[in-house]
């Protein structure tokens, strides 16, 4: 898992303490909560516009299908 952590350039505990703590003296304790808000309606938006492409894709990849079927002929017709 420390791999995968260390893959994505997620700091470790004493680093992520002084980003919390420059985030806190820049913003405050007043702003946090808005910029969280604000944060979480962004990762809201970006998961509904990415469940929309999803379906979007699915839905385009199932016409085809429907349209590639042509009618039943017959094979050998007897005169």
């Amino acid at each position: 898992m420390s791999l995968f952590i260390s893959l994505l350039g997620i700091p470790g505990g004493p680093e992520l303490i002084i980003i919390l703590f420059v985030i806190l003296l820049l913003f405050g304790g007043r702003k946090i909560p808005e910029l969280m808000k604000g944060l979480g309606k962004g990762i809201r938006e970006f998961n509904s516009a990415k469940a929309t492409i999803e379906s979007e894709i699915k839905e385009g990849m199932k016409e085809p299908k429907k349209q590639a079927k042509t009618p039943d002929k017959p094979e050998d017709e007897i005169i």
